[in-house]
């Protein structure tokens, strides 16, 4: 079963975090990566540029709108994704807890809808 793990993380938290703080968490982020990697559960990983390189775009009553920044007003904003295999919401959590960013923002767990079973139910080839 596949989870996607979201970084969520506090630009102020991160920021006020002294540089080397941040180089330690990230060595053991990557190092984590790694071993998961090995063992066949990590699939993907990426960081996000900050927030302000984002673009938003909606499109209701048929006009585009175009805004900076992120979709959301929040102070904790998307930083980043790991696409993993586990065999339960419980094993993915303890993959989620020994990510460093869980102290400076939250990981939010959620399981990947196959979207090859959607594209058979709807017919979609």
């Amino acid at each position: 079963m596949k989870f996607m793990l979201l970084i969520y993380n506090d630009a102020n938290l991160l920021d006020a975090m002294p540089a080397a703080q941040f180089d330690s968490d990230m060595r053991h982020c990557l190092s984590n990566a790694d071993e998961l990697r090995q063992a066949g559960k990590l699939l993907d990983s990426q960081m996000l540029e900050r927030p302000t390189a984002a673009r938003s775009l909606r499109s209701r009553n048929g006009k585009l709108t175009a805004m900076d920044g992120p979709f959301a007003e929040t102070k904790e904003v998307l930083g980043g994704f790991n696409l993993i295999e586990a065999d339960s919401m419980e094993e993915a959590e303890r993959m989620a807890a020994s990510f460093p960013w869980i102290k400076s923002g939250c990981v939010e767990i959620r399981p990947v809808l196959d979207i090859e079973v959607v594209r058979q139910r709807v017919n979609a080839g």
